[in-house]
């Protein structure tokens, strides 16, 4: 992977893969970011970082979604939406919301886990994006957004007073922004809360997650009045929908914002941001701190000096001991068996198949890169049963794969796609085979078209990859059976990926 190679200055997206409503916070001389994970398990990503351009996956805060019967099975667009993450009284604090039950709560000591149980603190449809705030006198309150799709309203920001250790409500809510009587202000959400000099902040996003912007609120209650201005958006940059993210001051008297840009198939991409207080109190973000437009820079003096790493969350993994490295989640909550850990490289259960990947619960997957990106595999089929399949998909709302099935003839190589109004998938190419098994590549370039190898055997399926339901694309490995069928195994080894980083 190819790093940048100036080390006084970084590039965004500093994470140019998929990390979805990310916020961020310091504690001592480190930061720690969380990102949303939607039907994915595990949930609720934690990064660390020394210098706020590197990040580093070390866990998860949520082993799965709740309740677990309902997340046996993938479904996109439910689950964890944006959280919040904050550190008080010697806790890691996230709060998240799931949009068809309310708003919950994890903590642990460590960031890297154990994490505790979710607790529900304020139950209810389409209430999400919820933030803390830890007040002076006391006092605790939690700010939180809503969704139309479950709760019949939105662009609203909504303040409600909550205990100390964020178990129960205290007292009413009371929306204390309302977007409908701000001029073009629509679907106002993602709001973070915090008290800076004696003023309360609510930084929320507006417009819409591909073409909006960030606005910051400010009152001298928590409860208002608040009023506003825009501090980021797209101005004449290709940074569309700049928003939604964190303020974390680094310690040594910079402020800096966090945010995320949707890039469509690569899912919501993360960016870094200069920020600094005017004279007349408010915030100002990206080039405008230098005296410019408020729009995002695309490259900066590092924080503290340091060198990029790389901008990529793609891993390669050699299932050691059997098992799937950390850098992978299942497309619903796992169960332990369904790993098999016998014989070379990891070995996957099958899923009941309705013909459609996307519906199989046994998928693991890791998000696709922002940039150029090949992967190869060993895929191996144990299999009894014409229809038992497994393979390297590349997964969105419509996907692609490559690997080895059974046919009432024998094993074949095969490389088919499924559009998502399509009844059954297509089949691009088939080739026969003497054993169970073979090596498959997949090949994306710049505009995200995809091919496949099948052992030297080069395949164009036609296919250009696209976003999933609010996550990007991903590469992910599965194995399935027809309903009925015995048991199958697929068989993975030697995953491999190399990311043409620009």
């Amino acid at each position: 992977m190819t790093l940048v190679d100036d080390a006084s200055s970084y590039r965004n997206p500093i994470i140019d893969a998929d990390v979805p409503d990310p916020d961020a916070i310091r504690v001592g001389d480190r930061f720690y970011l969380v990102a949303s994970s939607f039907h994915r398990a595990p949930g609720l990503p934690i990064f660390v970082s020394d210098d706020l351009i590197t990040w580093e996956r070390i866990g998860y805060a949520l082993e799965g979604s709740t309740p677990t019967a309902w997340f046996a099975q993938p479904r996109h667009g439910g689950g964890v939406w944006a959280p919040s993450i904050r550190h008080h009284d010697g806790l890691f604090h996230v709060v998240y919301p799931d949009p068809d039950q309310g708003v919950f709560v994890v903590t642990a000591a460590d960031p890297a886990g154990p994490w505790s149980e979710p607790h529900l603190l304020l139950p209810g449809l389409g209430i999400i994006d919820p933030c803390p705030l830890w007040d002076d006198d006391g006092r605790t309150y939690l700010v939180h957004g809503w969704a139309r799709s479950r709760a019949g309203r939105k662009n609203l920001v909504t303040v409600i007073p909550v205990d100390a250790g964020l178990r129960h409500p205290l007292g009413p809510a009371v929306d204390v922004i309302d977007g409908d009587r701000i001029d073009g202000c629509t679907t106002l959400e993602g709001p973070k809360f915090y008290k800076r000099e004696g003023e309360y902040w609510i930084f929320a996003p507006a417009g819409g997650v591909a073409t909006g912007w960030q606005s910051v609120f400010r009152a001298p209650t928590p409860f208002g009045p608040y009023e506003h201005r825009i501090t980021l958006a797209q101005g004449e940059t290709e940074v569309n929908g700049p928003h939604q993210g964190a303020w974390v001051d680094d310690g040594r008297g910079g402020d800096w914002f966090l945010h995320f840009q949707d890039r469509g198939v690569y899912g919501r991409v993360l960016h870094l941001q200069p920020m600094a207080w005017a004279a007349d109190g408010w915030p100002v973000m990206g080039a405008a701190v230098g005296g410019g437009d408020a729009q995002p820079v695309l490259r900066h003096p590092s924080p503290f000096g340091t060198t990029q790493g790389s901008r990529t969350l793609a891993r390669p993994d050699d299932f050691a001991g059997g098992r799937p490295g950390g850098h992978w989640q299942w497309e619903a909550n796992a169960d332990p068996h369904d790993v098999v850990g016998t014989g070379p490289g990891m070995g996957l259960r099958a899923s009941p198949d309705g013909g459609n990947v996307r519906t199989l619960a046994r998928v693991l997957s890791q998000n696709l890169p922002g940039q150029p990106c090949s992967a190869q595999v060993e895929v191996a089929l144990d299999s009894s049963s014409p229809g038992d399949r497994a393979g390297i998909a590349v997964l969105g709302r419509d996907y692609a794969w490559a690997g080895v099935r059974r046919t009432d003839a024998g094993m074949e190589a095969v490389v088919a796609m499924r559009f998502r109004d399509d009844q059954s998938e297509r089949v691009v190419a088939t080739i026969p085979l003497t054993e169970p098994r073979i090596r498959v590549g997949v090949r994306l370039d710049a505009d995200a078209r995809v091919r496949f190898t099948l052992g030297t055997t080069s395949v164009d399926p036609q296919f250009t990859a696209v976003e999933g339901h609010w996550v990007g694309a991903a590469l992910s490995l599965f194995s399935a059976s027809p309903y009925g069928a015995p048991d199958a195994i697929g068989r993975f080894a030697d995953f491999t990926i190399d990311v043409r980083e620009r």
